[in-house]
């Protein structure tokens, strides 16, 4: 972390910087081998105007993804509430603008074992390996809220090995033994089910309900030189999140399928017809609650002393729906047509 902060100060100012008096028009970005993120869908359905990403390569974990962000290698990235919760605590110069994933009865993070497997409750966990898409992050802390809701006791929770898996490699990885539980998201949880052979262990809207997962960020010093494209984006992201929930399921996988294959990326679309859900209600307003429903991993983990400072972690102020004047809160808003 250290070495993190310390290129942060260190960096040198990046291409994309606006000269004074002009906005940056370019935002760098990473992607996601085989799936379209959000900004990708804003910008094919012209949400952006000229604003225009530049994809830099793909990212399988948002901790590094938003690391990216604050050490200058890009302007934008996503992660976990959590993730975002421990950089921003730890000094780095993000904050979070607007939603960019959730879970939802549709769209969710399932644990997965093979069919036959022993495992069926947290106590046969202990001394077994799970795989997870990054450590830090958001399957970590829903792990941990499973092992202690199943009464499991910090030393038992430490026998628990996490094992970090590329998420394109976690299904393989459960079903040759290699470890013995998965965690699977999205079309690749859809795709492994469809195959058969799997069982779920638990999900993480089983544990929490439907909730908002992680939020994209800016670094501080490029939103207050940018206010207007960073606006731009918000509102582009924003109609975005209700664009997938007001269109019918086949007219946007046939958007998503028509995006990967346009880009030229060397890519498969064979996935993308799992697609179920954004996963988010509404505009992708952020509220509070985001951050503080992961107070007691992030107090468990040593990341934060005492409560998380919610308010001082993001901003809703670059979102035209989430003001008086426009009032679609995400609470509201996808019950417009």
């Amino acid at each position: 972390m250290a070495a993190l902060l310390t290129g942060c100060s260190l960096a040198p100012a990046s291409d994309s910087v606006a000269a004074k008096g002009a906005e940056v028009t370019v935002l760098r970005y990473q992607g996601s081998a085989n799936q379209v993120v959000l900004p990708e869908l804003a910008e094919a359905l012209g949400y952006f105007g000229k604003i225009k990403l530049d994809w830099v390569g793909n990212t399988i974990s948002g901790p590094q993804d938003i690391q990216s962000v604050a050490t200058n290698q890009t302007d934008v990235g996503e992660a976990f509430a959590g993730a975002v919760t421990k950089l921003e605590t730890a000094g780095a110069p993000i904050t979070a603008v607007v939603s960019a994933y959730g879970e939802d009865d549709k769209t969710f993070t399932g644990y997965y074992v093979p069919a036959g497997s022993p495992i069926h409750n947290a106590h046969d966990l202990i001394g077994k390996k799970i795989a997870v898409n990054t450590l830090g992050a958001q399957q970590e802390a829903e792990i941990d809220t499973y092992l202690k809701k199943g009464g499991l006791t910090p030393a038992q929770i430490a026998q628990v090995q996490l094992v970090v898996a590329p998420p394109n490699n976690t299904e393989q990885a459960v079903r040759r033994g290699q470890v013995d539980v998965g965690a699977l998201t999205g079309i690749l949880q859809d795709n492994a089910v469809a195959a058969g052979g799997l069982r779920s262990l638990f999900d993480d809207y089983s544990l929490f309900g439907a909730f908002a997962g992680g939020e994209y960020v800016f670094r501080k010093d490029f939103i207050a030189a940018n206010p207007d494209t960073v606006r731009t984006f918000v509102t582009g992201v924003a109609k975005a999140i209700h664009w997938e929930n007001t269109t019918p399921r086949e007219q946007v996988i046939a958007k998503l399928t028509q995006i990967v294959q346009s880009r030229g990326r060397n890519e498969s679309t064979a996935t993308l017809k799992y697609w179920k859900s954004s996963g988010l209600p509404g505009y992708g307003v952020i509220a509070d609650s985001d951050f503080t429903k992961w107070t007691d991993w992030l107090n468990g983990t040593g990341i934060v002393k005492g409560r998380v400072d919610a308010p001082s972690l993001y901003t809703d102020e670059f979102n035209p729906y989430a003001t008086s004047a426009h009032p679609k809160t995400a609470a509201t808003a996808t019950k417009e047509q």
